[in-house]
């Protein structure tokens, strides 16, 4: 695709790099036939060739509305046409320089900022977004609907860890909303890592991965974050943790692209780069292991949702599924794995509607083969997926974990 940046946007620390993505698009509209807000809109705008011809305006000079506004942000970054695109086109860099220069360019309406500024103050922090989801446990009854599905129906408590005792040693992300909605997931990895010989060094000080800002128009805020993660990681990165382990996915996309957003910062950039060769999704480290030795003989059914950040994003798609069926649980087979459930981070808050048809259809496909649980490897897939009352929905980490002898 030929362009000619704008004498303003050639300025910008990426130009080269958006210069680069775009003339990598060669228009051919493959990305269509898998992004889910054009399956669902049918609108050109609304697919990823559209998105990238707003963007390829804007960083040209053209006029900046919010109408480009809403089509970039109706974009879920499930990178769904990163896996179908036959050029290899870079999509999600291109979207978030693009949606950084019409951010600035475009006031968002006063509803708007309030959500997205009140996102921000609440859920990269762990402990807050924990007192209110116990909060609204305790008032649940007085909470509108659209509250209480965000709420988890049943939460197995956190139970104790192993103590610090092999070798072989992990870092752990804890994460800042998965402690609140699900807070054994991690309790779980860390007592099934220990069966293993793998023992998980705890790290309080290393927070929220960075991503809820990034993604909600700070993305020099979630840097930052990034920045802090990467600090509080290096002293035991120095003594020899052979990895960064993440159970959300989500996390572990962004982690992993730590080295590339921070490439340009000399004072981070070589760290940066070594952290995200680190980092792991949980499924990683598993599957090189000898699962043998858990003595797990489970035939529970389960229905498997891969998430867009792992299938898509860290390119790991069926490496739960082949774990768990190691261990021999037996996976029902889902129509359309491909296709995004809808959670997209925070796209549930901020595109409620077009999230909610997504879910619907994501559940009428997991539930298809009538599995007892529905499992999944991100804590926004699993809170948003068992917000619709139905089958439940769990780490499936915790349902390994669970089946321990």
């Amino acid at each position: 695709m030929q362009t000619t940046l704008s004498e303003k946007a050639r300025r910008l620390p990426r130009a080269e790099e958006a210069d680069s993505i775009l003339r990598t698009c060669v228009h051919c509209g493959f990305c269509n036939a898998t992004c889910p807000t054009y399956q669902l809109l049918g609108d050109e705008l609304d697919g990823p060739r559209g998105r990238i011809y707003l963007i390829k305006q804007v960083l040209e000079g053209n006029e900046v509305t919010q109408k480009t506004q809403q089509h970039l942000d109706r974009c879920l970054s499930c990178r769904n046409c990163e896996t179908t695109c036959p050029s290899g086109v870079d999509y999600h860099n291109l979207l978030d320089i693009g949606r950084a220069v019409v951010d600035a360019a475009v006031p968002r309406p006063i509803g708007q900022r309030l959500l997205r500024e009140g996102l921000r103050t609440v859920v990269p922090h762990p402990d807050l977004f924990k007192s209110l989801v116990n909060s609204g446990q305790v008032f649940r009854a007085l909470l509108p609907d659209a509250l209480q599905s965000k709420l988890p129906r049943s939460a197995t408590p956190s139970k104790p860890r192993p103590t610090t005792r092999h070798a072989r040693q992990v870092l752990m992300l804890e994460g800042c909303v998965q402690p609140g909605l699900s807070p054994n997931t991690n309790a779980a990895a860390a007592r099934v890592l220990d069966r293993l010989g793998i023992s998980v060094t705890p790290n309080r000080e290393a927070g929220c991965c960075g991503a809820v800002d990034y993604h909600l128009d700070a993305q020099a805020a979630g840097l930052d974050r990034a920045r802090h993660n990467i600090d509080a990681w290096w002293p035991s990165i120095e003594q020899g943790a052979e990895a960064i382990v993440q159970t959300a996915s989500g996390c572990g996309a962004f982690i992993k692209d730590y080295g590339h957003l921070l490439e340009r910062d000399p004072a981070y950039a070589a760290k940066a780069k070594r952290v995200s060769a680190l980092a792991r999704d949980l499924v990683e480290v598993l599957r090189n292991e000898p699962l043998e030795k858990l003595g797990i003989h489970s035939a529970q059914r389960l229905a498997f949702h891969c998430p867009c950040t792992l299938q898509h994003a860290q390119k790991l798609g069926g490496a739960v599924e082949a774990v768990l069926e190691r261990l021999g649980f037996n996976l029902t087979f889902v129509p359309d794995g491909h296709l995004c459930c809808g959670s997209a981070g925070t796209y549930s808050l901020t595109q409620p509607e077009l999230s909610r048809q997504l879910r619907d259809n994501k559940m009428n496909a997991l539930e298809s083969g009538y599995p007892e649980v529905i499992v999944t490897a991100n804590i926004g897939c699993q809170s948003h997926l068992d917000g619709a009352g139905r089958t439940p929905v769990r780490h499936w980490i915790e349902v390994v974990e669970a089946a321990l002898p």
